[in-house]
């Protein structure tokens, strides 16, 4: 399992249902910076992908699968899908937005390669929809509010939750908080996350990457002051 993170990697390695080894990998902000943007990092994470399948005693080609975390596609529902060739396209290209977790599918894919080509997925990538209609309106008829969350970590933890009160997920009512670099709070109606903030845009609390939701007025004033361009604002945003 790899999970690319904006200041990590993690890392698992697994035999059928049960985790033989997991490990995170931190990484300076600077660090990090010095690539210059996120596909940049492609052959650095890679590098450090296969260090801990060598430090484990493991070798690529005894690999059945791999499975990534999922990037900014187009709003999909929850779920596994199959890594393939417009699904790199799209996240090595950023066309809908630069974000660690597009790291994902293309370093589970080359894994897979040097595995012999053995199949590769995403779950729960971090475009997951399954807003209800009500969340979806925001007070501007020409914004609409879109689902970009943890999906990933949000679901597990939902699973995780709704099994230690002895329910099923697809029947549990569950509200889910992700605190990291960025900060996803969400509604788990019966299996679905049917509200929750942007939390790459803009949108909830403020966090250790993101500046969240901001006095609209003062947003207004500060993109018309001409003291920033447009990538500089977001850059300042996210």
């Amino acid at each position: 399992m790899i999970n690319p993170g904006s200041t990590s990697t993690k890392l698992a390695y697994y035999e059928g249902d049960e985790e033989r080894f997991c490990e995170t990998q931190r990484y300076e902000a600077q660090e990090i910076a010095a690539y210059g943007g996120v596909a940049a990092q492609e052959d650095f994470r890679l590098g450090e992908v296969r260090r801990f399948l060598e430090a484990k005693g493991l070798e690529a080609r005894d690999l059945d699968a791999v499975v990534a975390r999922g990037g900014l596609l187009k709003p999909i529902p929850g779920g596994t899908y199959r890594v393939n060739g417009a699904i790199l396209a799209e996240l090595r290209e950023a066309r809908r937005g630069s974000h660690a977790s597009n790291l994902g599918a293309p370093l589970a894919a080359r894994i897979a390669e040097d595995a012999g080509g053995v199949p590769s997925f995403i779950v729960d990538p971090v475009v997951v929809d399954e807003l209800m209609p009500q969340a979806r309106p925001s007070g501007m008829p020409e914004i609409e509010r879109i689902s970009i969350l943890h999906a990933l970590n949000q679901k597990a933890v939902a699973r995780r939750a709704a099994k230690e009160i002895g329910k099923d997920y697809g029947e549990a009512l569950l509200v889910v908080a992700h605190l990291g670099g960025g900060i996803s709070v969400g509604a788990h109606r019966r299996g679905a996350i049917v509200d929750v903030n942007n939390a790459l845009d803009g949108d909830g609390p403020f966090s250790p990457e993101r500046a969240g939701s901001l006095p609209a007025g003062e947003l207004v004033k500060l993109c018309f002051s001409g003291r920033y361009t447009h990538d500089e604002l977001r850059r300042k945003m996210v």
